[in-house]
């Protein structure tokens, strides 16, 4: 089993206000745990329990004593919730299943609005897209039905969970568009030195947009 944390947060420290008949400075002074320390406590167990089914190796690489039990449980609860949840298209996360129809049926206003509400709508699912500034609006409105929609992501219901849609990587291909349009001075650096060669011109992207985010 992992440590077991002393509690979900640090005891108090000693306060001289508290020195009456019988309780002497620097005298240890028995303390008991708080209701919502020993639920915290309680929880921790069941978590620990019930997370045991799935564990492997890179469960190991985080050093638990570190963190205060309240937040080693939540971790453990996402991390529950990631294993139980199910895998399915993103298209069937929406009730009736979300679909868009083909980019050439639509003019430029019409494409424009459909894609902005299909936007929202990913965003009401805690979908976000990033690196979306080097595409046209009609490219990232073909990325989304071609790509974003059909693929299967595991749906887990956490209110502080999202999906984030790297909209710049190609499967097939080296971090072009990335490099070009995103990265920053530093991480352009650290992959000339792994690479052992330039990355491509810095451009400014094309299409700004002020998208919905989340932390990643």
């Amino acid at each position: 089993m992992w440590p077991v944390q002393t509690g979900c947060r640090p005891a108090a420290p000693f306060d001289r206000r508290l020195h009456t008949s019988g309780i002497k400075p620097g005298m240890a002074i028995a303390r008991y745990p708080e209701p919502d320390e020993i639920d915290c406590l309680l929880r921790n167990a069941e978590l620990r329990d019930e997370i045991e089914p799935y564990l492997d190796e890179s469960i190991f690489e985080i050093d638990f004593r570190t963190l205060p039990t309240e937040a080693e449980n939540r971790f453990l609860e996402s991390m529950i919730a990631w294993e139980k949840a199910a895998l399915e298209p993103i298209a069937r996360w929406f009730d009736p299943p979300l679909a868009l129809q083909p980019a050439c049926t639509l003019d430029e206003d019409q494409l424009r609005e459909r894609l902005w509400e299909t936007i929202e709508r990913l965003f009401e699912k805690r979908i976000v897209l990033d690196f979306t500034d080097h595409l046209s609006d009609r490219d990232l409105y073909v990325l989304i039905r071609r790509d974003i929609l059909p693929a299967s992501v595991k749906r887990v219901e956490l209110p502080d969970n999202f999906v984030h849609w790297d909209c710049s990587a190609v499967e097939t291909e080296e971090p072009t568009t990335w490099l070009t349009f995103y990265a920053t001075d530093a991480e352009r650096d650290q992959w000339r030195l792994e690479e052992g060669r330039d990355p491509p011109p810095r451009q400014v992207p094309p299409h700004p947009r002020a998208l919905p985010t989340a932390p990643v």
